[in-house]
C-alpha cells in the first residue's frame, strides 16, 4: 500500500515573519564576516521555530499528524513571540549550532511544545528525551576546533533583536533535501485558537 511508504521527510513549525527573515538575513551577512572555519549556514527561508520533527513518514502518518495538531491547536491561543539574541549549544568551547533565541511567551511556547509532544507519543511518535530550546538556526558548525572570531562575535551581537511577531499558525512542512540545500514544502497549516 503506497501510503504506508515512508518517504515524507516532516517537521512541524512555527514560520517567522518576512521582515524577522530579513533581519536575521542581514545578521547572517555579518557573522559570515567575522566568524571564520566550516561553517553550514542556513537559508533565511529555511528559519523555522522547528516544534518536533518527524523523520521520514508515510501518507498516512502525516493524516494522524494532522488531526492531533487540529485537536491540540483549537485550543491553544496565540503566542506573542521576540527573535533577539545570539548564541551557541552546547557551549561556546565546542560550539555545534550558532542559534538565534526567542522570547516573549516562551513558558506557554514549552507548554505547548510539550502537549503536543505527548499528542504525538500516543501516535507513535517517541516523545523527545531533550528539553525544548526555542530558537533559529542560524548556522551549523561542521569542526568547533577551527573557528575563530565566535566568541567576539557573540558579545558583540549580544543586544541583536529582529523583531517580534505574533504565532498565530503551525505548519508541517516536508523537508527535499538536495545539493543546494533542504527545500521546504507546507504540507498543511493550523490555526492557534482555531
Amino acid at each position: 500500500m503506497a501510503d504506508s511508504e515512508k518517504n515524507i521527510r516532516a517537521f512541524l513549525a512555527i514560520e517567522p515573519t518576512e521582515n524577522i527573515l530579513q533581519k536575521i538575513s542581514g545578521m547572517q551577512e555579518k557573522l559570515k564576516r567575522e566568524i571564520s572555519g566550516r561553517l553550514s549556514w542556513t537559508r533565511p527561508q529555511g528559519q523555522h521555530l522547528t516544534l518536533k520533527f518527524f523523520g521520514d513518514i508515510s501518507q498516512d502518518d502525516v493524516k494522524n499528524i494532522c488531526i492531533a495538531v487540529k485537536n491540540r491547536t483549537v485550543a491553544e491561543p496565540p503566542l506573542n513571540l521576540k527573535i533577539e539574541k545570539i548564541g551557541v549549544f552546547p557551549d561556546a568551547r565546542r560550539p555545534r549550532v550558532l542559534w538565534c533565541g526567542v522570547t516573549g511567551d516562551v513558558e506557554k511556547l514549552i507548554n505547548l511544545q510539550k502537549k503536543l509532544d505527548s499528542d504525538f507519543a500516543a501516535i507513535g511518535f517517541p516523545a523527545e528525551d531533550r528539553s525544548f530550546k526555542a530558537h533559529l538556526t542560524l548556522a551549523r558548525i561542521k569542526d568547533p576546533r577551527d573557528i575563530t572570531g565566535m566568541s567576539e562575535a557573540l558579545k558583540k551581537h549580544n543586544s541583536f533583536t529582529a523583531g517580534e511577531f505574533t504565532a498565530d499558525k503551525l505548519y508541517l512542512f516536508q523537508s527535499n533535501l538536495s545539493p543546494q540545500g533542504a527545500v521546504y514544502t507546507k504540507l498543511a497549516e493550523f490555526e492557534l485558537g482555531g
